[in-house]
């Protein structure tokens, strides 16, 4: 290897400056491009290697046998050396970009420089040759020394031409933790307008991606600055979060991203159905938007039935309940929460307040007690119960089952065949009675 990568897997590495050099024995120019280059830079993990060249798509496909055309529109073909996959990009220049996302035409060209000139920021228009040699226009290695996003060219130029580069700002900003230049700041709070025509799941993209970094609170901080979300397509408003909520989010580490968002809608003020509501219009996932609010609704549930209960015996057998009602994976997350929430941020009275701190210290023992979670692990089944009293089934038979499910996991009912069997008949005999 003619340069030594050292934040790229080594045959990832060997694979791509393949293609360069293969591209240079043609006569072309070649560079590594963008991230790849300013990862290795910062030191941190490169996973891709994009290449920029100066042939054109059609000289790239009859240079390389096994590629697919995957953007020829846009100068785009994906070569694959060794495995790997490498988008090979030609150098070119875009104009009259359409939806403020995506360029309507492009215009290749023989300049590095000019393809540089057409990216976001400075620290993305970088490129390597394979003997190392920097090409970098637009201070982007000063900028990533300094810690700062700065746009290549006008803000609001780059803003105006995709929408979607406000975000990446933003995201880059948080997960980095690096300043935003002025001007650059400057541009994107005039231009965030734009960023209703801008899909929603391209935004919940860059959101996801900042929400699992290392710095989370200094991005909520950015947005909410800028009011950014309140001109998405399902927009939310900033000043509706208690920001105090939010200190203990990065006390959550990067695996529980999704408890994080459930921290986030709790400081919203959010509750299971609103929260559900949102997270569909941002296009998450069935199963993640059922973790998420889980955690609602076990608050939710919580804080209904705290206020009514005087003793720990009522507490436990609530809690058993919500454990039942909401799932044991919410239950766990919940109390993973209150953890990192700040102390007393329930405007409750001090007896609610000492009931929530005895769930929350004795609740892990509480689910451990429990013989029984689910209804299969019952020893009786709806036919036994049907066969015992002789009836035809019905909704009367799915809310016995429930009640026998609760009764066993609180501990009223052993989960015996000779036990349960007794509470059907003691139930049923007082319906006829």
């Amino acid at each position: 290897m003619v340069v030594r990568w050292t934040q790229a897997d080594d045959e990832m590495a060997k694979q791509s400056e393949n293609v360069l050099i293969r591209l240079n024995e043609e006569g072309f120019k070649a560079y590594w491009v963008g991230g790849c280059v300013r990862d290795e830079l910062m030191g941190r993990s490169v996973d891709d290697m994009d290449i920029t060249t100066s042939a054109s798509p059609e000289q790239v496909m009859n240079i390389f046998e096994d590629c697919i055309p995957t953007g020829l529109q846009h100068g785009t073909v994906t070569v694959r050396s060794g495995g790997h996959f490498f988008e090979v990009t030609t150098f070119r220049t875009e104009s009259e970009y359409k939806d403020n996302r995506r360029p309507a035409a492009v215009q290749f060209v023989q300049d590095i420089k000019e393809d540089l000139q057409r990216r976001d920021f400075t620290m993305n228009a970088l490129a390597m040759d394979v003997n190392g040699a920097i090409v970098d226009p637009f201070g982007g290695q000063t900028d990533l020394s300094q810690g700062l996003i700065r746009c290549v060219g006008q803000a609001v130029e780059r803003f105006g031409e995709d929408a979607l580069r406000m975000m990446r700002c933003v995201r880059f900003a948080s997960v980095f933790d690096f300043s935003i230049a002025f001007n650059t700041w400057k541009g994107l709070v005039h231009q965030r307008e734009l960023l209703q025509h801008i899909a929603m799941e391209r935004v919940r993209t860059e959101m996801v991606k900042m929400m699992a970094g290392p710095h989370p609170r200094k991005g909520l901080a950015l947005l909410y600055r800028s009011q950014a979300l309140e001109h998405v397509k399902a927009p939310v408003e900033a000043s509706r979060f208690n920001h105090r909520m939010l200190t203990g989010l990065e006390q959550l580490s990067g695996e529980h991203t999704l408890l994080r968002w459930s921290c986030l809608l709790l400081a919203g003020g959010y509750d299971p159905i609103e929260a559900d509501k949102l997270l569909r219009q941002w296009t998450f996932s069935n199963e993640q938007r059922a973790r998420i609010t889980g955690v609602l609704q076990v608050e939710q549930q919580v804080t209904d039935f705290v206020k009514q209960c005087e003793d720990m015996p009522a507490l436990r057998a609530h809690w058993i309940v919500t454990v039942l009602t909401c799932g044991a994976q919410a239950a766990n997350d919940w109390l993973q929460l209150q953890q990192v929430l700040p102390k007393r941020w329930r405007e409750v009275s001090e007896q609610v307040y000492g009931s929530m701190t005895l769930i929350q210290t004795q609740a892990a023992a509480w689910i451990q007690s429990m013989p029984v979670h689910k209804l299969k692990e019952l020893q009786m089944t709806g036919e036994q119960v049907l066969k015992l009293v002789d009836r035809k089934g019905g909704p009367w038979l799915g809310q016995l089952m429930k009640h026998l499910l609760k009764e066993t996991a609180i501990g009223n009912i052993k989960n015996q065949r000779d036990a349960l069997s007794a509470e059907v008949k003691r139930v049923t005999a007082n319906e006829q009675a």
